[in-house]
């Protein structure tokens, strides 16, 4: 094996891994906003309990476009587009998403005065009724797979192979 294959094979696993990570963080914002798409009347229910935006049209606004969204930002990540713009529009969500999330399940916490992790109910994120650490776990692991796409971003440049 001459030198430069040696260095090609590291990359090429490192595009690999690349690759698949891009999947399984698109795949995953494909169906959770599927998931939420396809019920917008029960996604709307859900964000309205989280008492943050209290006009109606707010409300409709993001029942309506964040779900679309999550599945534009997947696809792109899907099929290789706009992708560290796509990820880290996913991680500025996920940011938002989880501070609201662990706000509510303080809230709860507090009132039915039960261990933290005890918490348990529909975030809204399509995954129905969860266990709050379950979905803070989640959610950090997703916000890693953001980061990665974020800072390896695209390997392939045009013109690079010719």
């Amino acid at each position: 094996m001459n030198p430069s294959q040696q260095s090609a094979s590291p990359r090429r696993i490192g595009d690999t891994l690349s690759l698949v990570v891009r999947w399984i963080l698109g795949g995953a914002f494909v169906y959770l906003g599927l998931t939420k798409a396809l019920e917008p009347v029960d996604f709307l229910k859900l964000v309205r309990e989280y008492n943050v935006i209290h006009h109606h049209i707010g409300l409709n606004l993001i029942a309506a476009v964040l779900p679309w969204f999550e599945v534009f930002c997947g696809m792109l990540l899907i099929i290789g587009l706009a992708i560290r713009g796509s990820a880290l529009a996913l991680l500025v969500l996920l940011l938002g998403f989880t501070a609201l999330v662990v706000s509510r399940a303080w809230e709860l916490h507090q009132l039915q005065a039960i261990p933290f992790c005890a918490v348990r109910f529909d975030c809204g994120c399509g995954n129905g009724e969860i266990l709050i650490c379950g979905k803070l776990l989640e959610n950090i692991f997703l916000m890693i797979l953001s980061l990665v796409v974020v800072v390896r971003g695209p390997r392939f440049k045009i013109g690079r192979n010719i």
